[in-house]
């Protein structure tokens, strides 16, 4: 069992991740939230991690905060959610911002997630409700650095959305809504996904 990482971060390409430990390189996928706050790449980063084994071999998830973590079991603990779409969840609401809807039973605010239509949403309610007290709330960022924005920001963003499980259409859609001149690539996904479920 991997729990935790601490090395170089050699390349991000939402939602994955590159981190060098000891010579050896970790393919990680992380949620857009871990994302925006990871330091330049050749920089060191401390990760924990959720190691999951699957039908077709076995994959690695990385959280700079331990209750992004913990909301992260909880979802896959819901009947249909998976791995990619607890990325999604985490990626568009933050874990306090999430406990509150699911408290609220705001089916309607959790549908706007990809991936989540009115049933999952529904078990979400029923299921989390007596769960996410506990990691409700944001811990510190261990780990806060800038980065050059990349060669081509709406390229990588309208990417990003699409492995979130946004249609390619509706990625290109919010990408070009959302983008700006001289914005990053994590500034146009985080635009996005706030207009996506309506902030």
């Amino acid at each position: 069992m991997i729990g935790r990482l601490r090395g170089t971060l050699v390349s991000k390409q939402p939602p994955s991740l590159l981190v060098e430990v000891g010579g050896v390189g970790y393919e990680v996928d992380a949620p857009m939230s871990t994302i925006y706050d990871l330091p330049a790449t050749g920089k060191e980063v401390i990760l924990l991690t959720h190691y999951a084994v699957k039908e077709d071999g076995v994959a690695l998830y990385g959280f700079l905060r331990e209750a992004e973590r913990a909301m992260f079991r909880h979802l896959l603990k819901v009947s249909g959610i998976g791995a990619k779409i607890a990325l999604a969840v985490l990626s568009g609401v933050a874990t306090d911002e999430l406990s509150r809807l699911v408290h609220a039973g705001d089916v309607v605010a959790l549908t706007k997630i990809p991936g989540i239509g009115k049933k999952t949403a529904e078990r979400m309610v029923v299921e989390l409700r007596d769960r996410v007290d506990a990691v409700g709330v944001r811990l510190p960022v261990s780990t806060v650095g800038g980065e050059a924005a990349p060669v081509d920001p709406v390229g990588e963003a309208t990417v990003a959305l699409q492995q979130l499980g946004y249609k390619p259409v509706e990625a290109s859609r919010l990408v070009q809504k959302a983008a700006a001149e001289g914005d990053s690539a994590e500034a146009i996904i985080r635009k996005a996904l706030r207009a996506a479920l309506g902030g």
